[in-house]
C-alpha cells in the first residue's frame, strides 16, 4: 500500500505541475500576440531608416566619412548577445549563446581581441562563467522594454565604437520658426547662423583625431519567424554598411540643411537605436514564442506521464487487491484443513 500511497503523491504532483504549464503557455501566447504585432508594426520603419540612410551615405564621399561608417581591420570585436532573463523557454537562450561563443572563438582564431555587452541574465551567467570579457551586462531590460531604453543601450554601443568620439548635436532645427541671424535680411552680427551654432554645439574634439575604442561590433540574437521557429542572427551592427542604390538615385542629390555631415551626425546613431530596438523585439517575440512552444510540450508530455502513472497505480492496486484475495483464499483454506 506504501507502493499506490507514492503513486498516487506523484499523479498529484505531475497533475499540479501541468496546471502551471498550462498557465504559463496561455500567459506566453497572450504576451506573444502584442510582441508580435510590435516587430510587425516596426520592421517597414526600420527598413525605410536604412533607405534613407543608404541614399544619404552614398552622396556622402570620401571627405565626409564618418566614424559610424568607417571599415577597418577587425581587431578589436564585440558582442552584443540578447539573451532572456528567465528560462522555460527551451531552446531559446542555449542556441543564441552557442551562436555567440562560436563567433567568438573564430574571431579569436583570426586574431581578433572579443569582447561581450550582454543582456539577459542567461546570457551573462553563460559567458562569465566560460571566462568571457563582459565589458557590461544589462538585466531587467525586458520588463520594461521602450525605445528610451533601447536608445541608452545604443548610445553605449556607439560610445563604445567610437571611445566617446561621436558629436552629439544638441540644437533642434525648427523651420517654421524665426530664428535670429538668418531668417530674411536680418543682420547676421546679431546671431550666428545655424550651421554656426550646430558646430558650437559639438561635445568634443573631431572623432578623426580619437583613436576608436573597437573596430566591430555583432549583434546576436534570435530572430522572429513564426511561434516555433526562431533562426539565430549574427549581424555586424557597426561600422554601419549601407545598402547599395542605384545610379539614377546616386546622380540625384539633395540641398542639406545645415549639412550633411550633420545629417548624418543625427540619422546613424538613429539607425543604430532603431535596428537594436528591432533586435529586441524579435527576441522578446521569439523569447514567448519558444516559452508558449516549451510550455505545450511540457503539458502535452505532463498527460502522458499522468496516465502512465494512472496505468501504473491501477495495476498496482490490482496486483495489491489480488495478493489480498489469495491470501484470504490461503486462509480459509488453511481452517477447513
Amino acid at each position: 500500500m506504501a507502493n499506490l500511497k507514492a503513486i498516487r503523491k506523484r499523479i498529484g504532483s505531475v497533475k499540479s505541475t501541468q496546471k502551471i504549464t498550462r498557465a504559463m503557455k496561455m500567459v506566453a501566447a497572450a504576451r506573444l500576440v502584442k510582441a508580435q504585432i510590435a516587430i510587425t508594426e516596426l520592421r517597414p520603419y526600420a527598413l525605410k531608416t536604412m533607405d534613407v540612410l543608404s541614399s544619404v551615405a552614398s552622396r556622402a564621399g570620401d571627405e565626409d566619412v564618418h566614424p559610424l561608417l568607417a571599415h577597418r581591420d577587425a581587431k578589436k570585436v564585440m558582442l552584443v548577445v540578447l539573451t532572456s532573463d528567465r528560462g522555460l523557454a527551451g531552446a531559446f537562450n542555449a542556441n543564441v549563446c552557442k551562436a555567440a561563443y562560436l563567433r567568438w572563438k573564430e574571431l579569436e582564431a583570426e586574431g581578433a581581441e572579443v569582447s561581450f555587452a550582454v543582456i539577459g541574465r542567461k546570457g551573462r551567467d553563460f559567458f562569465r562563467r566560460r571566462g568571457a570579457t563582459i565589458r557590461r551586462d544589462f538585466t531587467g531590460v525586458f520588463e520594461n522594454l521602450s525605445v528610451v531604453r533601447a536608445g541608452e543601450i545604443g548610445r553605449y554601443i556607439i560610445g563604445e565604437f567610437t571611445a566617446g568620439g561621436l558629436r552629439r548635436i544638441d540644437t533642434e532645427f525648427q523651420p517654421d520658426e524665426p530664428h535670429e541671424g538668418v531668417i530674411g535680411e536680418q543682420d547676421v552680427t546679431q546671431g550666428a547662423t545655424l550651421e554656426e551654432e550646430l558646430a558650437g554645439a559639438e561635445l568634443g574634439p573631431p572623432p578623426e583625431e580619437l583613436e576608436a575604442e573597437l573596430d566591430a561590433v555583432y549583434l546576436v540574437y534570435n530572430e522572429f519567424k513564426s511561434a516555433i521557429s526562431q533562426d539565430v542572427v549574427v549581424e555586424p551592427l557597426l561600422p554601419i554598411t549601407p545598402l547599395e542604390v542605384g545610379e539614377d538615385a546616386t546622380a540625384v542629390d539633395f540641398i542639406y540643411e545645415p549639412s550633411k555631415r550633420a545629417l548624418l551626425d543625427r540619422l546613424l546613431p538613429m539607425y543604430v537605436e532603431t535596428e537594436l530596438y528591432r533586435a529586441l523585439l524579435e527576441s522578446v517575440a521569439s523569447e514567448h514564442g519558444a516559452r508558449m512552444t516549451a510550455m505545450d510540450n511540457a503539458t502535452k508530455n505532463a498527460a502522458d506521464m499522468i496516465d502512465k502513472l494512472t496505468l501504473q497505480y491501477n495495476r498496482a492496486r490490482q496486483a495489491a487487491i489480488t495478493t489480498e484475495l489469495m491470501e484470504i483464499i490461503g486462509g480459509a483454506e488453511a481452517l477447513k484443513g
